[in-house]
């Protein structure tokens, strides 16, 4: 082959890598509905533009941490995190009442226990 075709497919390789690499064409679809911070598990907080999976951790132990988030801001204080890239993801996320832990059913039979008459020493 001559020089002049060897360029000319290496051209062609070239841009057809760089249409396959682009940040769009690899672009995840942003979720549907916005996605609940104070609820959502890692995989739910991935689908948000902006969150992989690292974020997604320090997300979700920032929540474990201080407990639930009361304003979509709060994620400021996530290292990484900063106003630009927040307002980007904002439209995608929520602050909703955290999850509310289901009550433990009590014995058919329950009985609390006595208390003790006060020590008359």
């Amino acid at each position: 082959m001559s020089a002049m075709v060897w360029r000319a497919f290496a051209i062609r390789i070239a841009l057809i890598l760089c249409l396959l690499l682009t940040p769009g064409a690899l672009a995840k679809k942003p979720p549907a509905k916005p996605v609940n911070i104070n609820t959502a598990t890692s995989e739910e907080l991935q689908q948000v533009p902006g969150i992989g999976p690292a974020t997604a951790e320090k997300i979700l132990q920032m929540r474990k941490s201080y407990g639930a988030f009361k304003s979509v801001d709060d994620l400021l204080a996530i290292r990484g995190l900063g106003p630009k890239r927040l307002e980007k993801m904002r439209r995608y996320l929520t602050v909703g009442k955290p999850a509310a832990a289901k009550p433990v059913p009590l014995p058919a039979k329950f009985t609390p226990p006595a208390e003790k008459p006060p020590d008359k020493s």
